[in-house]
């Protein structure tokens, strides 16, 4: 077994190392959500909690790791009356990104359920993680049906399989870590409200401790052992403040003068539901149990909410997490108690900002740099993409986009294999049943009246003498389902002088956006190719992050020639890349232009002619915003749309709850003009 990095070698991210041993002190705090920009050590810090953990008593033999003192009385392996004792250390579970549901929840062996009537029961990722820690790295990437099982399993601490009439139940607790990045897409706020805390990381900006960090991986790499030996001694007593808090949760108070504050300042921050205020509390009783105090107080009830409400208060994608600590540290002063505002502040080591005060210090690092701060890591954020420099003559400042709006449903014809969304028709591992075929690989969804009508006929030849049903492996049947898949709506966009309208520009930006924000909903990619001045510029490769959308449409200048055949192929480079990549993703590409085409070569009308051609050969379903306005009309945006094999439309449709309906109706007419043919 490979020995991991030691938690307490970390250096900064204060916050991140705090939330984790909360959680470990507290699993009843729900979980942590880790949120930051790739190569932060996310990963790093969360597989280290599992060393701190202390050993787990359980059921000797015992799949589902039941604990002696209190065995489940469901349990699969059970009843566990006077059975013998054992002890192992804490597990920290991974989940890949690319699990089935079978691998995270379990799977029945269908064939002796069947034949034999048993519950032959092969435990899943929850079952190994119960009473552990069950780890998911980018879990802004995990499909949604396994997000829901997770959390539900989460919440209810057990977990459901139930197959074709058979059910089985375990207990499934377990201290849920889930990190992500941002720029890869969201998780939907319902989903955010599930993780009990979230912590914001980013790599510190100060070089003294980025050459720390440098110095310590080398060391780890070159000898993992020896660097974990070192260590040992900080691990220890890491290990033991858990023990002695978690002793200590049973007795921590929660006055009525801290609960009164953690009501006030979630509805201050208007969070919606009660929950926030349940995680809250737990929180800051767990604080105070680090701490080494009996009582909750104001500075517990403080970190809490930095803790547990930020990603509690996004009403939509395009809102920024985080918290107005003005605003919060007004909303507690106004409710503090009486009693404990004639207190004056203990400066001392072991007062609120010291180690074992409240306010959620984290133990000091050895052998870190001198004079260097710890990192803050909930209070930098990534630095937002610099502005475009100009590409040419009379070149204007970037306009704001339109306010987004609903819009109607795309979808794209036909029945599609894609990734699992909420947009098209595909085939999909779940949605209503169409049909049954024979098993390729492992059976994960029989199809109950299609497995019994193949293995009818054979039952008298097979010796049948009983009740049961004589199944054989031929016999079985895989359930073919339909659902929805997510698709990839790629925008090309002209923002040379042309299109510099203001008004005109902004309306553009608020119907991408308002797409964005659909695609967000419906589990789509979406992607951005602009083209101005010289050349084309992928703006926003294929993403489902709407908060790096808006960032980039926002700071999206307009001005100079129009290289129409560039902005093409830019778009046709997208998809080739997105194809190969994910060739089951089936595209859109919406052109939004007024058709002119001023540079690129000596014929830039005919390059753009040949660029669009090739998305014609490619059969991309294809729509042309017309932006060209005034008394007189050259129809270029129309010749553009045909020869792409899409359609045209005016500008003036481009409006509020049309544009969406008119792709879908667009696809519609070339699907069946395609049957036609």
């Amino acid at each position: 077994m490979s020995t991991r990095y030691p938690f307490t070698a970390v250096v900064g991210m204060d916050d991140l190392r705090l939330a984790l041993l909360l959680n470990a002190v507290s699993p009843a705090v729900g979980g942590v959500l880790v949120r930051g920009e790739k190569g932060t050590a996310k990963s790093t810090a969360v597989r280290a909690l599992a060393d701190l953990l202390p050993e787990v008593p359980v059921v000797a033999g015992c799949r589902f790791s039941c604990d002696p003192g209190a065995p489940d009385p469901g349990c699969p392996d059970g009843p566990h009356e006077a059975a013998p004792a054992d002890a192992r250390a804490a597990r920290m579970v991974e989940l890949p990104v690319g699990a089935s549901e079978d691998r995270l929840v379990g799977a029945l062996d269908i064939e002796r359920a069947l034949a034999e009537g048993v519950k032959a029961f092969e435990p899943g990722l929850l079952a190994d993680a119960h009473r552990g820690i069950l780890y998911v790295d980018e879990v802004n990437l995990l499909h949604d049906h396994l997000i829901d099982l997770l959390l539900d399993a989460a919440a209810m601490g057990s977990s459901y399989v139930e197959r074709e009439g058979v059910s089985v139940r375990h207990a499934a607790r377990f201290l849920l870590v889930g990190t992500m990045n941002p720029e890869e897409g969201e998780l939907r706020p319902q989903l955010l409200d599930r993780f009990g805390l979230t912590v914001e990381v980013a790599a510190s900006r100060e070089p003294e401790q980025r050459v720390e960090v440098v110095r310590r991986r080398l060391a780890y790499d070159d000898d993992p052992a020896a660097f974990a030996a070192r260590w040992a001694g900080e691990e220890s007593a890491l290990r033991e403040r858990i023990v002695a808090a978690r002793e200590l949760l049973p007795r921590v108070v929660l006055g009525d003068a801290a609960l009164l504050q953690i009501a006030a300042t979630c509805a201050a921050f208007e969070v919606d539901g009660m929950r926030a205020d349940i995680v809250m509390a737990r929180t800051a009783t767990a604080l105070a149990a680090w701490a080494g105090r009996a009582e909750v107080d104001s500075d517990d009830v403080r970190q809490a909410a930095l803790l547990a409400l930020p990603h509690r208060r996004r009403r939509n994608p395009f809102d920024a997490p985080g918290l107005d600590e003005d605003k919060l540290d007004e909303t507690l002063e106004r409710f503090k108690g009486e009693d404990e505002g004639d207190e004056d502040p203990d400066p001392g080591p072991d007062g609120p900002g010291g180690p074992g005060g409240g306010g959620g210090g984290v133990p000091p690092q050895s052998d870190g740099p001198e004079g260097t701060a710890p990192q803050d890591a909930g209070a930098e954020e990534a630095p937002a993409p610099a502005p475009q420099a100009p590409s040419g003559a009379g070149e204007r400042a970037a306009v704001k986009a339109a306010e987004p709006f609903r819009t109607k449903m795309l979808s794209v014809p036909g029945l599609g294999e894609g990734a699992a969304g909420r947009r098209s028709r595909a085939r999909t591992e779940h949605g209503r049943t169409t049909g049954s075929v024979r098993p390729r690989g492992a059976l994960t969804k029989l199809h109950l009246a299609a497995t019994v009508h193949a293995a009818a006929p054979h039952q008298k030849a097979r010796g049948r003498s009983g009740p049961g049903l004589v199944v054989r492996r031929d016999d079985l049947r895989q359930a073919t389902r339909e659902g929805r898949e997510g698709n990839l709506v790629l925008f090309a966009v002209d923002a040379s002088g042309s299109m510099a309208a203001r008004q005109r520009m902004s309306a553009v930006k608020g119907a991408v956006l308002s797409l964005l924000l659909d695609a967000y909903q419906r589990r789509d990619k979406v992607g951005l190719v602009t083209f101005r001045g010289r050349d084309a510029e992928v703006a926003l490769p294929p993403t489902s992050s709407v908060d790096a959308a808006a960032a980039r449409l926002e700071q999206l200048p307009t001005g100079g020639r129009t290289p129409l055949s560039a902005g093409l192929l830019k778009a046709h480079d997208v998809l080739r890349v997105e194809r190969l990549r994910d060739p089951s993703r089936r595209p859109l590409l919406v052109v939004v232009t007024d058709g002119r085409a001023t540079g690129g070569g000596a014929d830039p009308v005919a390059l753009a002619a040949r660029a669009a051609r090739l998305h014609a050969a490619d059969g991309t379903a294809a729509v042309v915003v017309d932006c060209e306005t005034g008394p007189v009309r050259l129809g270029l945006a129309g010749n553009l749309a045909r020869e792409l094999g899409g359609t045209a439309v005016t500008l003036d449709e481009l409006r509020a709850d049309s544009i969406a309906g008119l792709v879908r109706n667009v696809q519609a007419e070339q699907h069946a003009t395609r049957r036609a043919a």
